[in-house]
């Protein structure tokens, strides 16, 4: 039986690989003099007004919250930013990140929102085995940042620990942009990953995501628009 074509369209917007959402990037900052640091800023609010839409807050006795497990990069840096929105909502919110290495050290916009997220009050912890298990066993939900469209391959070390322990929790997940382990261009997975109950995704939607296989995954799609210029968005998905 052949393969279910990828749609070229998703609520009337073009679906992008990878690629595209590189040179999207690139070129909002080159030609519109769009920062990075104001898309992840739009990002994160949005993802935080999204899920804070569809939650109640717990009870302060439940002793229950969000936990938000970050990558080391971009896409933990939108984790970093939803995590300090939902905490000025007043939700109870803390954040696991991978730690980083002498030799691989945070990029600049994640370490300026790690500053940003502690100075809002929100306990920040780098992950490891146990004490990540333990936070999601009494989590409600949890926010899947680590691994963005920029990813390939089979994840590794810590970040595969820490999808493996979102995944033995089995508590709801939202996933930023994509689901941590998912492709972004196939949709396929190549052992650690996780299943989201929603996946919000930034700008477009990514062929990995309409992926018909990829559905089991990525939940339901919400795309957020972070900002691209219309005219853009229009110039690329022509690639």
């Amino acid at each position: 039986m052949p393969k279910e074509p990828i749609p070229a369209i998703y609520e009337g917007l073009p679906v992008v690989t990878s690629e595209v959402m590189r040179n999207l990037d690139r070129l909002a900052s080159e030609k519109y003099a769009i920062p990075a640091a104001q898309l992840m800023e739009t990002a994160g609010r949005m993802a935080a007004e999204e899920i804070a839409s569809t939650l109640t807050l717990p009870s302060p006795s439940a002793g229950e919250g969000i936990v938000v497990c970050c990558g080391k990069g971009s896409n933990g840096g939108d984790g970093l930013v939803t995590a300090r929105y939902l905490k000025q909502k007043g939700f109870p919110v803390s954040v696991f990140i991978c730690p980083a290495r002498e030799d691989k050290p945070y990029p600049a916009l994640v370490l300026q929102n790690l500053e940003k997220v502690r100075a809002a009050g929100v306990p920040v912890f780098e992950a490891d085995g146990d004490s990540l298990a333990k936070s999601l066993s009494s989590a409600f939900v949890v926010i899947d940042a680590i691994l963005g469209t920029g990813s390939k391959g089979r994840p590794q070390g810590i970040i595969r620990d820490m999808i493996q322990a979102i995944a033995r929790a089995k508590k709801p997940v939202y996933a930023l942009d994509i689901p941590s382990g998912i492709d972004p261009d196939t949709g396929y997975h190549s052992g650690a990953f996780i299943s989201a109950e929603e996946t919000l995704t930034f700008g477009l939607p990514k062929t990995g995501l309409l992926a018909k296989h990829a559905q089991r995954y990525v939940g339901r799609l919400k795309v957020l628009d972070i900002g691209y210029p219309p005219e853009l968005v229009k110039e690329l998905s022509k690639q």
